[in-house]
């Protein structure tokens, strides 16, 4: 084993600028340390911990990305100065760690087996917690549910709760370009492999993104990129619904086993936003002991997969910021140190409102007193493009009783932003529609200029009553935030295959033409609609390449190698309502009636 020694460079009681806590520690650094797991494979870790004698509360970190990744050092350095040991390991057959790497299926017990290991060192008072976001994130609620004696607490940031649900799939469609850059691209074995030169201008046209993401049968895609198959990528797309190969690595089936109190941390544009709800609103109902339910917690930003005050096209303003080092400070303080710094008595949720850029704690989530309010689709028959004629109200359709547009798979809505990340070759964030919205083959229904705000925080649904004329389509969704200037920003999106309409569990193919009602999850958002603006909902059948294009044939994910053009028709008569419900709360705060925003 390979020690480094490192001496902090500042005072006892010294502190950073932007008002962090107080350092008073020189650490040491043990690097390629092994951890035995219950199979005998050896996982390796670098440990960062004060250099001093004694014991000290221990911070978890498993990762698949290298211990040795840039930005690593700064913050578990920084988390060793304030007294903690910090155990940063690459997770099984991944970097230094002994084993074969496939994604999430040994982080469970590799994850209970490394937290008790760390309890157990002499340096350790044996108490551990858990940090780390995105696939360090996933892990910790992997671990937590296994129930570690000496687990304390667990900070998991930007993770998702399921990999079916909120990480490969939404609404049972495909995130074709996430899922293609992380899981065959980066991430196909030992090693993070760079993506640059799949987005490079001197890239060859068959290795470009925009080409292999178009590749059918999709199930060879893989071999574009790397030659040869990777088997989780395929995996991923031959359990299209949501079976026992996921229901193994879902951690919604395991919030009744989470024992300890669990801080989540997303964005509203983050690509695991519904895991960040999830997991809270899961281990509040769920969790298996009172003090779990009650001090679980959930900070939402307007953010993408990391806090910024700016996102997309949106300057959300200097308040939009927060410091995920600083509140996890706050936390393990309290849970790990037993600092009275009243964490644990702060409400339990706390959102930033778009539109009128602030921050609100509120009491749970969804928020209570919620008034869960229909939104009717309605047109004169023409709602093809924002220059068409759909209206959006309050009041029940009247007017032409539907609107149709072909859905043609070799021509599909471009992604404009929305929640998407990490090697995709995509804007992610708050983005303007109105490029899209000229499509004809995407419905726009609109609202009158608002005279009064709308609050809207929660979860957002769209019951679609709609008809194909085929066996399979898709149904994309957008609600839209349309500026005094006609700025169209997106603030929720949602999806749903249409043959999972009966659940993700239960795929059932469409008899063609026959009318169904579709429920489309917009997943949730916290934005004020302020006087001036319009309220507005997007539908289509495409948003590619972050999900695939449904070819319409019917033919299972991933075999298809023809497209069909289908005709879409949405269907918005009394009998037939086609709406959106629009989670409608009472603003904490100051009166929000006059003020106005403009881009």
């Amino acid at each position: 084993m390979r020690k480094r020694l490192l001496a902090a460079a500042l005072l006892c009681g010294a502190s950073l600028m932007g008002g962090e806590s107080p350092i008073s520690e020189t650490i040491r650094i043990d690097s390629l340390v092994p951890v035995a797991m219950r199979d005998g494979v050896r996982l390796y870790a670098d440990i960062y911990r004060p250099r001093r004698d004694g014991k000290f509360p221990v911070l978890v970190v498993r990762t698949p990305y290298g211990v040795q990744r840039d930005g690593v050092h700064e913050t578990k350095i920084r988390f060793a100065q304030r007294g903690y040991a910090v155990v940063v390991q690459d997770v099984r057959g991944r970097y230094q760690s002994d084993g074969v790497w496939e994604p999430f299926r040994n982080e469970a017990q590799d994850g209970y087996d490394t937290i008790q290991w760390a309890a157990a060192q002499p340096w350790s008072n044996g108490k551990v917690a858990t940090e780390g976001g995105s696939y360090l994130g996933h892990v910790q609620w992997r671990a937590a549910s296994e129930r570690p004696p000496s687990l304390v607490t667990a900070f998991p940031a930007v993770a998702s709760t399921s990999i079916y649900h909120n990480w490969a799939y939404l609404g049972g469609a495909f995130r074709l370009s996430f899922n293609y850059g992380w899981g065959v691209v980066r991430m196909p074995a030992r090693i993070m492999l760079p993506q640059y030169w799949h987005e490079a201008p001197y890239a060859p046209e068959e290795l470009r993104y925009e080409t292999i993401l178009w590749t059918l049968p999709l199930g060879r895609a893989d071999l574009a990129s790397s030659n040869r198959a990777v088997q989780h990528f395929r995996d991923w797309m031959r359990h299209q619904s949501y079976d026992d190969y996921w229901r193994a690595i879902s951690d919604e089936e395991r919030f009744d086993r989470v024992q300890v109190p669990v801080h989540t941390w997303g964005g509203w544009f983050d690509i695991f936003l519904q895991g960040t709800i999830n997991g809270f609103a899961g281990v509040r109902a769920q969790g298996a002991t009172d003090k779990a339910r009650r001090e679980t917690k959930m900070t939402i930003g307007p953010w993408g997969h990391g806090a910024s005050q700016k996102f997309g096209d949106i300057d959300f303003g200097a308040s939009a910021m927060r410091s995920l080092f600083e509140r996890e400070i706050r936390w393990y303080g309290h849970y790990l140190n037993g600092e009275d710094n009243g964490i644990n008595r702060e409400p339990p949720v706390e959102i930033f409102y778009m539109g009128i850029n602030r921050w609100a704690y509120h009491e749970d989530w969804p928020v209570p007193g919620t008034r869960y309010t229909p939104f009717y689709l309605a047109s004169g028959g023409s709602a093809n493009s924002a220059r068409g004629d759909g209206r959006l109200s309050g009041e029940k359709p009247a007017g032409a009783p539907s609107d149709t547009y072909a859905y043609d798979p070799n021509n599909p809505a471009p992604t404009t932003g929305g929640n998407n990340c990490c090697g995709a070759p995509t804007l992610a964030g708050p983005r303007d529609q109105r490029p899209v919205e000229a499509r004809h083959d995407v419905l726009v229904y609109t609202s009158d200029i608002l005279r009064d705000p709308v609050p809207v925080a929660g979860p957002v649904k769209l019951r679609l009553h709609a008809s194909t004329d085929g066996r399979d389509t898709d149904w994309m969704a957008k609600l839209v935030d349309v500026f005094p200037t006609g700025y169209a920003m997106n603030v929720a999106e949602g999806a749903l295959r249409a043959r999972f309409r009966r659940g993700l569990d239960r795929m059932e193919l469409l008899r063609p033409n026959e009318v169904y009602e579709f429920a489309v999850d917009l997943v949730g958002t916290a934005n004020v609609f302020l006087p001036g603006h319009r309220i507005r909902v997007d539908v289509t059948s495409s948003n590619f390449p972050q999900f695939d294009r449904n070819p319409n044939t019917g033919e299972d994910l991933g075999v298809s190698e023809r497209v069909r053009v289908a005709r879409q028709t949405i269907f918005h008569t009394a009998e037939q309502p086609s709406h959106i419900v629009l989670p409608i709360v009472t603003l904490p705060g100051p009166d929000v009636a006059s003020s106005s925003s403009g881009r």
